[in-house]
This record gives C-alpha cells, sequence and structure tokens, in this order.
C-alpha cells in the first residue's frame, strides 16, 4: 500500500538575487563606492580590478539604467542582511484572513456559550470573524431565527467587535462578518 507523500509546510526563505562580478554582461558600469559615493563611469574590467583589490564584489544595483549602476560590496553580508530584513517583515505583517464560527439556529445553551468566547477570542486576538448560520430541512423557511442569532451574538461580544454589513441568506447558509472594534485588522 503507498502512503501518500508528507507535504512540506513550511514558507520557502525569502531569497535576494543580483547579478556579481562575471554575471553582469554589461562593457561600461558607474561604480559606486562601499561608503556610497560614487567612484564615476568604468570599464567592467577596471571595476572588477578595483573590487578584487579590496576584497569585495562589483554588485548590479540598477541594471536598467544606462550604464547600470554597480556597487562595491561584500555580496554575501549584504544578502543576509536583505533576507533578514524579508523575513523579519513577513513575520510582523498581519493576515486579513477571516475567522469561521459556524452555528445553527436550534443550537443548545452549552455549545452557544462555546462558540461565542470562541468568537470572542478571534476578535480579542484583531481578526475578523465570519459568523455562518446553517439552515437544514424546514429550518429554512424561518430565517428570522439566524438573524435573532446574529443579534443575540453581536450584542453579547459588542464590547469586542461589531457587526459589519448586513447578513446576507444565500441557500441554506447565512452570513455576517463582525470586525473587531477600533478598526479592522
Amino acid at each position: 500500500m503507498r502512503r501518500a507523500k508528507r507535504r512540506n509546510t513550511t514558507p520557502p526563505r525569502p531569497r535576494v538575487t543580483a547579478r556579481t562580478n562575471e554575471e553582469i554582461d554589461a562593457v561600461e558600469v558607474r561604480l559606486v563606492g562601499e561608503d556610497g559615493h560614487q567612484i564615476g563611469v568604468m570599464q567592467l574590467a577596471a571595476a572588477l580590478e578595483r573590487g578584487d583589490a579590496r576584497g569585495l564584489d562589483v554588485v548590479e544595483v540598477a541594471g536598467e539604467a544606462t550604464p547600470p549602476v554597480c556597487r562595491l560590496m561584500d555580496y554575501g553580508k549584504w544578502r543576509f542582511e536583505e533576507e533578514r530584513k524579508l523575513r523579519a517583515a513577513r513575520r510582523n505583517q498581519t493576515s486579513d484572513a477571516a475567522k469561521e464560527v459556524r452555528l445553527r439556529p436550534r443550537i443548545s445553551r452549552h455549545d452557544y456559550e462555546w462558540k461565542k468566547e470562541r468568537a470572542a477570542g478571534f476578535l480579542r486576538a484583531r481578526s475578523k470573524v465570519k459568523l455562518v448560520i446553517l439552515f437544514r430541512g424546514r429550518e429554512r423557511e424561518h430565517p428570522e431565527l439566524g438573524r435573532d442569532l446574529i443579534e443575540r451574538l453581536a450584542a453579547d461580544v459588542a464590547e469586542l467587535g461589531s457587526v459589519e454589513g448586513r447578513a446576507t441568506l444565500e441557500g441554506r447558509t447565512m452570513t455576517v462578518v463582525l470586525a473587531p472594534n477600533g478598526g479592522s485588522s
């Protein structure tokens, strides 16, 4: 029997690339020193010699310019710093994906309290909450039960979030979005 292949769930590391040294295909380049001052326009061979003399790489910064702008720098160190900045930016970004809480019109008191706490936890975490009320069978004939349930839950979590828009009934589901107070996530 074959086993399913386990998917790698870690996102790929951000990669920063730039053309360096012999990868640069221009004949003439505008060279910038490691401290940021302009050295001037020169032949690529002379720029490479200058980089080798100082133990630095010639890195193409603006390849679309004429002539291309290149900078003398330690490419490995620069690449590490740029990837670290990308990772930090990725860590600090917030996602706008709404969390979903599903309810039924004829929900017991304990289940309602549990779902209410779940929605409150999402709102405390600054996430939007999508309330989905599922109607089955003859429950579909009474959409007012769903609206009453939405109003009740919205009133119970009013200090954490408020209803965004109106409840929409599509087929056998009624949906509404709760947004955390003080702006969206």
